[in-house]
């Protein structure tokens, strides 16, 4: 969850959960004879329990995400994409699968036919959502997966319509460097879907989106065919394997951006 690396709490090793955390509720399930295949630790259960709550007392997402944002003490502003709920299906040939059976359970290894987000034609930006993206001075596309992280966002109705008509200046970061995926599945993805894997593939489902992309100095020969999309493209070291690094690929994108 974003709030875990806004806090400073993020497992940085595994790249996930939180750090330092134990399994003690997981192995009492395990004796139970309960499905245990989604690991998460004790203080990550501690948030899903009190998000669960807070929903089924009747608060939203919003308000629940807020409730957690302050009490992590997590300074900067976090907003779901909606309240309503919206869940990320993936088309294989053993059958269509919950995101996370496919990701966690099955290891996505099964090959990807196609992937839908169920709920999002009728879900709506959660409140200041638009008004944030159409007061924005930058927008930065993190390298996140553009189809399993950022797609389910841009199909809520009024986000990407949003995001084109905006003053703001838009820019991303490719996900994608070498023709390998920085973390997950998502050159396997591409392959199976028929994108190319490259930075250039992931900038083509942005098209419309970004006035810039940045990519690694690794991808240089994929300028000249994504300046054909329209975008200016910046050529640096994208992998952010400390701290120092992480800052230094912030402040090169929101310069680029500027």
């Amino acid at each position: 969850m974003p709030h875990d690396t806004l806090a400073g709490i993020a497992d940085r090793e595994r790249g996930w959960g939180i750090e330092g955390d134990t399994h003690n509720c997981l192995d009492q399930l395990e004796q139970y004879a309960a499905e245990t295949w989604f690991r998460i630790g004790d203080r990550d259960f501690a948030t899903h329990l009190l998000r669960t709550a807070f929903l089924q007392q009747g608060f939203n997402l919003s308000e629940v995400t807020e409730k957690i944002r302050t009490s992590l003490k997590v300074r900067v502003k976090v907003l779901p994409m909606t309240d309503h709920i919206v869940a990320t299906r993936i088309k294989t040939p053993s059958g269509v699968m919950e995101f996370q059976e496919y990701f966690v359970k099955r290891k996505f290894e099964d090959p990807v036919e196609d992937v839908t987000y169920e709920g999002a034609s009728l879900a709506t930006p959660a409140p200041g959502v638009i008004p944030a993206i159409e007061n924005a001075d930058v927008i930065i596309l993190c390298p996140s997966n553009p189809i399993l992280s950022i797609g389910p966002i841009l199909a809520i109705p009024g986000i990407r319509d949003s995001i084109s008509k905006t003053r703001a200046k838009i820019v991303g970061v490719s996900p994608i460097v070498g023709g390998k995926a920085i973390k997950g599945p998502l050159d396997r993805i591409m392959e199976n879907l028929g994108l190319e894997v490259s930075p250039f593939g992931v900038a083509q489902l942005y098209k419309g989106l970004m006035k810039g992309y940045v990519i690694d100095q690794l991808d240089r020969s994929t300028v000249p065919k994504i300046t054909s999309l329209g975008m200016k493209v910046l050529a640096t070291n994208t992998m952010m394997d400390s701290v120092e690094a992480k800052v230094k690929l912030a402040q090169e994108t929101i310069k680029f951006a500027e």
